[in-house]
């Protein structure tokens, strides 16, 4: 028996499927424009519909429209027939994906969307003389691309590539409205991406964890409430409760190194001026990117107007524990 060469296979399958995606790219046009503007300018949902491998890659690209602020579900072509395309409303953008264009189940609900005019009717489609295509508002032509596997009849390219107008379509939108880390962060909580998304200001100890220590101390008394703090930093202020200055556990032992009497010495003349400071909104990804540049275990977190006033204190400690590497 003839041993198969499984990678031939792969590389030939990938080779197909970045075909399609040249062809897809180009021959975009001024239809995609339209998609955008509709979908920036819409005030109420995106509703994505498909039947079989479509259907796939409809839910996929609602869940990616609502992660990126564009409120969105997934309405069920075989459902729609039996009550459920109440759910979609004037006003509302409809996208159906399909291949053919010509799917019995994509029917009626095209027909309800052509009867209520102010539902935006965008068409996902392969098919230049396909209902779907004469019918919509918004003509997204899928270029004739060549399958994967023997026949040229498994869905692959042509999935492909109604995926990634989708998601073009979706990061179109996120450029338009300037929809930033942050604003992702909002949607992705949990998880392995919402803990690359955690901020300075989610990490940070606040409050009475806060090491402060005025600068006109005796060593002794800051010594004392270092250990207390147990976080091998002090941070110094003035009177004005301003950040002056940092004093690290690594400072203490290099100066009680030359000097005995470091507990009858003042904070303001032990402390390092002007600490490395970070603002609260700081992925902490970053964070620990300036730590490990700098060769230091914390950063001062300041608030957004005043860069003297520390508001928090970020540890590696916290970043680490928070799976951030």
């Amino acid at each position: 028996m003839k041993k198969i060469n499984y990678k031939t296979i792969a590389k030939n399958v990938i080779d197909l499927e970045i075909s399609a995606l040249k062809k897809l790219k180009n021959s975009l046009n001024k239809s995609f424009d339209q998609a955008v503007e509709a979908i920036v300018k819409c005030q109420s949902k995106i509703i994505f519909c498909g039947v079989g491998k479509s259907a796939k890659i409809a839910s996929k690209l609602s869940s990616t429209f609502s992660s990126v602020g564009s409120p969105s579900f997934v309405l069920s072509s075989g459902d729609s027939s039996h009550g459920d395309i109440g759910s979609v409303n004037k006003k509302d953008i409809l996208i159906l994906i399909s291949y053919s264009g010509e799917t019995q189940e994509l029917k009626n609900i095209i027909q309800y969307a052509n009867r209520n005019k102010k539902i935006t009717l965008v068409g996902i489609v392969s098919k230049k003389n396909s209902l779907l295509y004469k019918s919509s508002d918004i003509k997204l032509l899928i270029p004739d691309v060549v399958e994967a596997g023997p026949g040229n009849i498994v869905p692959t390219s042509s999935t492909i590539a109604q995926l990634s107008i989708g998601d073009a379509l979706a990061i179109s939108t996120m450029n338009f409205r300037k929809f930033g880390k942050l604003d992702f962060k909002k949607f992705h909580p949990s998880g392995s991406l919402g803990a690359k998304l955690k901020t300075a200001e989610d990490l940070m100890l606040r409050g009475n964890k806060i090491p402060f220590i005025r600068e006109n101390i005796f060593m002794g008394k800051a010594l004392k409430k270092m250990n207390k703090y147990n976080l091998g930093v002090l941070i110094v202020i003035n009177k004005k409760k301003q950040t002056i200055g940092i004093i690290s556990d690594g400072d203490i032992k290099r100066i009680s190194d030359k000097n005995h009497n470091i507990k009858n010495l003042i904070t303001k003349n032990i402390m390092k001026k002007m600490p490395i400071t970070v603002n609260q909104n700081i992925l902490a990804a970053e964070a620990l990117a300036i730590m490990n540049s700098k060769k230091i275990t914390c950063l001062c977190v300041h608030d957004k107007k005043n860069k003297n006033k520390t508001i928090g204190i970020l540890t590696i400690h916290n970043i680490l524990n928070a799976n951030i590497q």
